[in-house]
């Protein structure tokens, strides 16, 4: 795919990210340095811990957010970001991973049974209330995980969809899933996003994996809904309950596409959000975020009124796509392989023959021989269509 011209940034790392410090948020994990020669993904512009933008336009706007992207969900490219490899902890928007492996694989009307493993969190983790043996159908664990962040669904969820391998196949094919989307800076250990070690991502991975799900109709149907009737489990629950979709994006933006919010202590607050606008689909993704200057969810509107407000080719790099990233897993050092010793001789043997006269004279004469033996063969093939069977 051709990209077009883009409004390309100044060096990017001489330039800090415009965020409010909060003396509270937490270290991130330590990002790998790279090898040297290892390109960047999205583009060499993207490979900063400080702000990357288009020159000459106006700059982005203050937030808390350590790291964020701006990127056109239609066309890949990155219209701006901070630090957008720096990885740290995913919180609940580690679930946008989790519906891109697993919608492809579960029948929504399948019926599942909920377990004591499924009910497994901390005491103050975010749950949807399943209980311990009741009965729901898949589509209605999606909308408990979307609406409600519950991490009850998504270990349900990721239960089922691993089969026999349970959750930690699921995991596998998460995993999977993002090296294939090109999100090398994630690697999930949790369904939901609850702090583990070893478990991040960042703000241009996030990107990736909204742009894989937003292309879904069934998740746009489950991430949009405002309100859901949560079925009724008797005895334990004889009428069910009401939940209510946590992402203010949807009532509070126009034009808004949904997204997912998600906090943890160590993640902090982090916000993927998407609107659209003048025919133009923009998502905005955001990483170790406090409540100031705003909510996620509004430093998120804040990045997509900054990012409509570019021109259509502002651009400091662009989300690879799953093709792009396959070339760009191939290892660059990788060999030729070598050719059996049988099929290495035979050009070994005609060059010593070519490096005598005679030889080259002989070499002729068996070409003459051989042509002059085709040239027959076809021939009396020929007269032998002529005069029929």
């Amino acid at each position: 795919m051709a990209w077009p011209s883009p409004v390309m940034s100044s060096a990017p790392s001489a330039v800090p990210c415009p965020y409010v410090t909060i003396a509270t948020i937490p270290p991130t994990p330590p990002t790998p340095a790279r090898a040297p020669g290892t390109p960047v993904i999205g583009g060499s512009q993207l490979g900063t811990t400080g702000l990357a933008v288009p020159l000459e336009v106006p700059p982005p706007p203050t937030l808390s957010a350590i790291s964020w992207v701006v990127a056109d969900l239609d066309t890949g490219e990155v219209l701006g970001a901070c630090a957008p490899h720096l990885q740290r902890r995913p919180a609940s928007v580690q679930k946008l991973l989790l519906a891109a492996t697993a919608l492809p694989k579960l029948d929504p009307t399948l019926v599942i049974e909920a377990t004591d493993e499924d009910l497994a969190l901390p005491a103050d983790s975010s749950a949807v209330g399943m209980l311990v043996g009741g009965h729901y159908p898949v589509s209605t664990l999606w909308y408990g995980l979307l609406l409600q962040s519950g991490n009850d669904a998504a270990n349900a969820l990721a239960r089922v969809a691993g089969g026999d391998g349970g959750v930690a196949a699921t995991m596998a094919a998460m995993n999977a899933e993002a090296h294939r989307l090109g999100a090398d800076d994630t690697h999930a250990v949790t369904p939901s996003g609850l702090d583990a070690p070893d478990q991040f991502t960042s703000a241009y991975d996030l990107a990736l994996i909204a742009r894989s799900v937003f292309d879904r109709p069934d998740f746009v149907q489950y991430d949009t809904t405002l309100r859901f009737q949560w079925p009724a489990q008797p005895p334990k629950d004889p009428n069910g309950f009401q939940i209510q979709n946590e992402n203010k994006l949807l009532t509070s933006y126009p034009d808004a596409l949904g997204g997912k919010t998600g906090f943890t202590d160590e993640a902090r607050h982090t916000y993927v959000g998407a609107a659209q606008r003048d025919g133009r689909r923009l998502v905005v993704t955001l990483m170790g975020a406090e409540i100031v200057p705003a909510r996620a969810w509004k430093q998120g509107t804040m990045l997509l009124d900054w990012g409509f407000g570019l021109p259509a080719t502002a651009s400091v790099g662009h989300l690879v796509t799953p093709q792009e990233a396959a070339r760009l897993h191939v290892p660059q050092d990788q060999t030729p392989t070598p050719m059996p010793a049988a099929t290495a001789a035979v050009p070994e043997a005609v060059a010593g023959i070519l490096s005598s006269p005679l030889g080259v004279i002989a070499l002729l004469a068996v070409g003459l021989t051989l042509i002059g033996t085709v040239g027959f063969t076809v021939t009396r093939a020929a007269i032998r269509r002529n005069r029929g069977p």
